[in-house]
């Protein structure tokens, strides 16, 4: 096949992935992501995502196994998948059509298991027994295909226990923020760009805020399928109003330092240039005040509501690992990454 060819049937391939009668599930999603990473941009190339962010170290755990693959062979390997995939689950385009049940050379071009329906979905391999005619006696074929899926199990990272990666997530990230709620020293930030997610909501818990003339605040929770962290749920609305507020953490929408400002979340907004030094200047005034009376004052002004901060921090925690683990966020964050690789 020339080149030319290959990279039309990689595209028209892509455009056929979209047209899958069913939800092929998350695990065929993401190798889907990783053979065309590999095939449109070649080796990973990306930094690893943060431990919070465990959808996106799922994808970019995908592509990075891929090594170096060449992208010819990426983009041979994808074409073939969502081959593979048009027969399992149709398409709505008018070409393959889901196998008949009496439809052995279809059934076998989507699935190497004939006696056993093997699926991969959210972290879990599931192996079913497929006699149903049979009562699903067990013959020679299907041990041998049982130790086939157990082994492949094995050895497939994305075969692991999502709740417990949910859960650990859930705790470093309270224990992060709780760190920020018992400083027992002045906290002061400065923000030179933009700003997402929690390093936005962490800004709460700062004593001060400065931004530069070119920095942004956006908290996209919903927009990912996921829901308010770093205590912002309740110290948001009160920093700045609970219209704002809402604005923000439910509608998306982005501020800038000025509009920041304005609402009482940035202390004060700087020229782009000058911030490093207006800060610098801010900073060594404060650290020539008494340091025992600072800590002191800062103690009583957050001792009114430290326990309510605590408790706050638990509840988002809680409703964060629901929300990870649920169907609705995973799709939210796959959307999301495939608009913004499209935009690439």
């Amino acid at each position: 096949m020339s080149l030319g060819n290959m990279e039309n049937e990689f595209q028209s391939a892509s455009e056929r992935s979209k047209t899958l009668k069913q939800d092929p599930g998350n695990e065929h999603k993401l190798k889907l992501y990783a053979l065309f990473k590999q095939g449109s941009t070649g080796k990973c190339n990306s930094p690893k995502p943060g431990a919070f962010d465990f959808v996106a170290k799922a994808k970019w755990t995908a592509w990075n196994d891929l090594g170096d693959l060449s992208k010819d062979d990426a983009q041979q390997k994808y074409i073939d998948y969502v081959n593979d995939l048009a027969v399992q689950f149709g398409t709505t385009d008018g070409g393959s059509k889901s196998p008949a049940p009496d439809d052995s050379a279809a059934a076998d071009a989507g699935t190497k298991y004939k006696e056993l329906v093997v699926t991969l979905e959210n972290g879990v391999q599931t192996i079913r027994m497929n006699r149903p005619a049979k009562y699903n006696a067990i013959t020679l074929e299907m041990y041998q295909e049982f130790m086939a899926a157990l082994d492949e199990a094995g050895k497939n990272d994305a075969c692991r226990d999502r709740k417990k990666m949910a859960s650990d997530a859930r705790h470093v990230l309270k224990d992060f923020v709780a760190h920020f709620i018992n400083f027992p020293k002045p906290l002061i930030a400065a923000v030179n760009g933009p700003a997402v997610g929690i390093s936005v909501t962490v800004m709460g818990l700062f004593d001060m805020v400065y931004a530069s003339d070119k920095a942004t605040f956006h908290t996209p929770f919903m927009e990912l399928g996921q829901s308010p962290e770093g205590c912002s749920s309740f110290l948001f609305p009160r920093i700045m109003g609970p219209a704002k507020a809402n604005e923000m953490l439910l509608a998306g929408r982005k501020l800038t330092a000025v509009e920041a400002h304005d609402c009482g979340l940035v202390t004060a907004v700087f020229p782009h240039d000058k911030l490093a030094e207006e800060v610098q200047n801010r900073v060594q005034a404060m650290a020539k005040l008494p340091p025992k009376s600072l800590q002191l004052s800062k103690q009583l002004i957050r001792d009114t509501f430290r326990d309510a901060l605590h408790d706050i921090n638990e509840k988002e925690g809680a409703l964060l690992e629901e929300r990870w683990l649920s169907e609705e966020c995973m799709q939210a964050i796959m959307a999301f990454m495939q608009r913004k690789s499209s935009k690439l």
